[in-house]
């Protein structure tokens, strides 16, 4: 019996957010998949669809809620721009009375329009631009407009440290100034930027328990004990995700110290010139790198070549976002060279064929999630169980070690 065959695994996905008293949904479900892959947009609308089939045959009553059952919930937009470069927003039907939630992958580079008949890719800018416009186009329309941003826009400037912008808590602000009702993200790079808007609907969803599953899934001989596995964080700023990663597992944490020169600034950042390792011998085991995301790679290789050099055994990697704006060469030819040998990433950003197809690259579907969170949400269920999904990782790793044992 394979993982996903586990009762406990189903009931996780089958979560019931309408509870013991039949809570009726804010009104008919309106989805505009802004600028996301297609593989994605499609698998959301499937899950939803599939999902509300079910409740169906336990509860037919709910086939009176108007909109409640649909075959498509995604509603057309479009963003066109102008030869100038400036946009609009063009929503293909009415979303009047909807609880409307918009979906935008702001890294989505495969997105492209046309200026001084050149092919240009959107940058993250441009796409969140789109969003505003998109939320101006149905504000007082729509009976509630809930964002889900998969990589939260500006994540990565979200404190200040010199003289410059404080850009991720202005967006938060400026977004639910528009009138937004709620916010969906999916590990962002702080948790603590919810802090930027302490009396708003926003929520962090952690990835921990699809990673974990995958990464079982992908690997039935994997021995979670500390004889044969170690957690590592790769740098200081990974470290809150890497002892959650650690504890679940129950094994010991290993941290990577990033030394730098602060005398200098490269690309907007001080350059690293050396790493220090603190933790436990990782000879002979396998090791779990986690982190937030991967953008070039270059971070997470000079990690595993280190643990290869200190004896690690297989060195996998799991982050929620795989940019890979370059460094794809190089991770091939580390795993083909044995210092990678798997590598964890989310579908909830655009990932082009390469990356797809590459023999480390295992994808960690999270449609499913997302229309669960979706529908749950309609419902203004409570989203707590979705968020801390400890007990859940539990009785999988139970499940895991038991299957081994037999």
């Amino acid at each position: 019996m394979s993982v996903t065959e586990n009762q406990e695994d189903k009931h996780y996905y089958i979560y019931n957010p309408y509870g013991d008293n039949m809570m009726l949904p804010i009104g008919p479900i309106a989805l505009i998949a802004h600028n996301l892959a297609n593989d994605f947009s499609d698998s959301v609308n499937y899950f939803l669809r599939n999902r509300r089939s079910i409740y169906l045959t336990r509860h037919p009553q709910m086939a009176e809620q108007p909109g409640f059952m649909r075959m498509e919930y995604r509603i057309p937009v479009a963003t066109p721009r102008f030869s100038s470069g400036e946009g609009k927003a063009v929503i293909g039907q009415s979303v009047r009375g909807h609880d409307l939630f918009i979906i935008t992958d702001v890294l989505n580079y495969a997105s492209t329009y046309t200026r001084y008949s050149q092919t240009v890719s959107m940058g993250p800018d441009e796409h969140y631009q789109d969003l505003l416009r998109i939320i101006l186009a149905v504000a007082g329309k729509a009976r509630r407009i809930n964002v889900i941003l998969p990589y939260l826009y500006e994540s990565r400037q979200y404190r200040r440290t010199s003289r410059e912008s404080l850009d991720c808590a202005a967006i938060l602000r400026h977004l639910f100034d528009l009138g937004i009702d709620n916010l969906l993200t999916f590990d962002a790079h702080d948790e603590r930027i919810v802090n930027a808007v302490p009396t708003r609907g926003m929520e962090t969803i952690s990835t921990a328990y699809q990673m974990i599953e995958s990464l079982i899934q992908s690997t039935p001989d994997l021995r979670l004990d500390n004889q044969h596995f170690m957690v590592v964080s790769p740098d200081e700023t990974s470290i809150s995700r890497a002892v959650y990663f650690a504890s679940m597992l129950e094994v010991q944490l290993g941290i990577f110290y990033r030394e730098r020169n602060y005398l200098q600034t490269v690309d907007g950042r001080y350059p690293v010139v050396g790493q220090a390792f603190l933790g436990e011998d990782v000879r002979g085991r396998d090791v779990l790198v986690v982190d937030d995301m991967i953008v070039t790679g270059e971070s997470m290789l000079r990690v595993a070549t280190d643990l290869k050099k200190r004896g690690a055994n297989r060195i996998f990697c799991a982050v929620s976002f795989a940019q890979f704006t370059n460094g794809l060469e190089e991770m091939n030819a580390a795993h083909a060279a044995g210092v990678v040998h798997r590598v964890f990433a989310t579908n909830l950003i655009y990932r082009t064929p390469e990356l797809q197809t590459a023999p480390w690259y295992i994808e960690v579907n999270m449609s499913r999630f997302v229309a669960l969170l979706i529908d749950a949400i309609n419902h203004d269920a409570s989203l707590s169980r979705l968020m801390t999904p400890t007990e859940k990782i539990s009785k999988l790793i139970e499940f895991h070690k038991t299957r081994q044992i037999r």
